[in-house]
């Protein structure tokens, strides 16, 4: 009886290991779940839906949109990181999930540790615009006017923390001006109170200003990103004038944290393929958005990046309010 114990055990542990493996490979059975934290119509939407469609063609299952707004898509991350480990439930998070880390650091679920990072989707930048009756032409004249006029040029951003709020956060202190902001439940009264010139300056995604560029209706200054944008090659990247300046709405995929990493990978591998279809980069480019992709280790490096970055700036904006 001594002798046999360790063999079944070993048996035991043999089975234990190999169903998962055969469940993984498997995988999927069934129609997946891609849940967005944001209402249909979205940037955020409009990308899980057609990312999702070519994703589901290579995964051979439907993959199924479901909108979850509320809480600057919190509600949505918390639904995620609580379902099952099984691939069957994904995340479309955008930036606002690495902010929230830092604003809301008591309120739902760690971002970095209760959800495994699948794929970088991609990015939509922030364009910086005025009203045209504000006499500046580019970044510079921008910052040259806010440095003469502190705290007079009024900024508009669509919520307390949202991308497009910390993006003009982070251009203040690169530039070290100061600029009065003006909050908004949301970008299109924001948009409209910069047409009419109720607010001078605001960054916005790139999908929701440009017909307004083109109408001449508002005056583009510069893109958020690094480089020059696809959707915008005419204009200079803000980081020709403050170099290191870089920022966007991106986009990503993820799973509950757990999830065994076969799926995560086949997912990834899936992911990548779709966004190197000519028609679905045709149709992102349409909504404005710069394709990445990669592995899901080169996606959590960004994620720690882009949370380290964040939480760097909420910290510089306290501290300029306690002064």
């Amino acid at each position: 009886m001594l002798r046999l114990k360790p063999i079944v055990v070993l048996f035991a542990a043999l089975i234990g290991v190999a169903r998962p493996a055969a469940a993984d490979e498997n995988y999927p059975t069934r129609p997946v779940r891609l849940i967005v934290g944001f209402a249909a119509g979205s940037s955020g939407d409009v990308a899980a839906r057609l990312v999702g469609h070519k994703l589901g063609d290579l995964l051979g299952q439907t993959v199924i949109v479901e909108n979850r707004p509320g809480a600057s898509s919190m509600l949505a991350t918390d639904y995620v990181a609580r379902s099952p480990k099984d691939g069957y439930t994904l995340l479309l998070a955008t930036i606002a999930a690495t902010i929230n880390t830092t604003l809301m650091p008591n309120k739902g679920p760690n971002f970095e540790k209760d959800l495994a990072p699948i794929v970088l989707v991609g990015s939509i930048p922030n364009i910086l615009v005025v009203n045209p009756d504000l006499n500046v032409r580019n970044v510079k004249e921008l910052i040259a006017l806010a440095r003469q006029k502190p705290d007079e040029l009024l900024y508009g951003a669509s919520g307390l923390g949202s991308g497009p709020h910390l993006a003009t956060e982070l251009f203040k202190q690169m530039a070290g001006i100061k600029m009065t902001g003006v909050l908004y439940p949301g970008s299109a009264q924001t948009v409209l109170d910069l047409v009419s010139g109720r607010i001078h300056v605001m960054f916005s995604p790139a999908s929701t200003v440009l017909p307004l560029i083109k109408d001449g209706r508002v005056r583009a200054l510069g893109t958020s990103e690094a480089k020059r944008t696809s959707v915008a090659p005419d204009l200079p990247a803000i980081s020709e004038v403050l170099p290191g300046y870089d920022t966007g709405v991106w986009f990503g995929i993820l799973a509950p944290a757990g999830t065994p990493q076969p799926i995560i990978d086949n997912i990834s591998k899936s992911a990548n393929i779709a966004l190197k279809d000519p028609e679905l980069l045709k149709e992102l480019q349409v909504q404005g958005l710069d394709v990445r992709g990669g592995s899901p280790e080169e996606f959590a490096r960004f994620i720690r990046r882009e949370t380290e970055r964040w939480a760097r700036v909420i910290r510089d904006m306290d501290a300029a309010k306690q002064k």
